[in-house]
């Protein structure tokens, strides 16, 4: 099992390094500074994680990215590809203003729930990149919304989602999906979202929070009537194949994932 483990991982990061790859091609880092030459790794990883504690979330991962290219056979390049999936939800979350997001001045009249429609996000995500701890906001105050769509891609054979934006990937999180190969192939929408879920289950309804509700922390529906991305009581058997169809996820990233996606995101889901 530790060698097939392993091997996901292996897997995982190898498909990371390709995407980063053709993303650098066709739009090349976005540095505050400049670089000449190939420079030393041991210079870089100074110089990202310097930039990191200077709040120059773009730049570091800029950095990043220029090391999992330049030094691809190194035995750190799985840490330097998860540090930039760490900064890609830090910019998410943060009020940094990048290339696919918009300054929004609030109108009269508007609502956090108005605003997540127009610009198809969602009023979490809002919130969290924009340090908001309530729903009311003020007429003429800016704020920062997400205005690329997202999307998702589930590869069973590899038991991984991935978190895309465009042809950007966001973020790879280690799922468990159906036993017998009873997760469904194909491409659906998610049209339900539901925190903290009750689990009807065959003769019993299952409360939120309880020990024994199989949904864990979020619900994410699809347009395929019982199927869908949720949390977990069995962490344990993420990586596996385990579950009666659907996306099982652990419950602190099912929530992240839930913050970030709204309805009518696509799922594709590949053998």
């Amino acid at each position: 099992m530790k060698k097939l483990w392993w091997l996901v991982i292996i897997v995982v990061f190898a498909i990371v390094g390709v995407l980063i790859i053709l993303h650098l091609k066709s739009n090349g880092p976005s540095l505050s500074g400049s670089f000449i030459g190939r420079g030393s790794a041991s210079k870089l990883l100074t110089q990202a994680k310097d930039l990191e504690n200077k709040g120059d979330l773009l730049s570091s991962r800029a950095v990043y990215e220029k090391l999992a290219i330049d030094f691809s056979g190194s035995n750190e390049i799985a840490n330097w590809q998860k540090k930039i999936e760490d900064l890609n939800i830090k910019l998410l979350f943060s009020p940094v203003v990048t290339a696919k997001t918009t300054l929004y001045q609030i109108k009269p009249g508007d609502t956090l729930g108005k605003i997540a429609r127009e610009f198809k996000t969602t009023v979490e995500l809002i919130k969290k990149s924009n340090n908001l701890n309530e729903d009311k906001i003020l007429p003429g105050k800016k704020i920062k919304v997400w205005t690329a769509p997202f999307s998702i891609l589930v590869d069973k054979t590899q038991n991984i989602l991935i978190l895309k934006s465009g042809e950007e990937v966001v973020k790879i999180y280690i799922v468990a999906t159906g036993a017998n190969n009873s997760t469904p192939v194909g491409t659906f929408k998610i049209v339900e979202k539901l925190p903290n879920p009750t689990w009807f289950k065959a003769g019993a309804v299952v409360a939120p929070g309880s020990p024994e509700n199989v949904l864990g922390t979020r619900w994410m529906g699809f347009n395929l009537a019982g199927y869908g991305i949720h949390g977990t009581i069995e962490p344990q058997s993420l990586g596996k194949q385990v579950t009666q169809g659907c996306v099982r996820m652990a419950n602190g990233e099912v929530e992240e994932l839930y913050t970030i996606v709204p309805k009518d995101t696509e799922v594709t889901i590949v053998d």
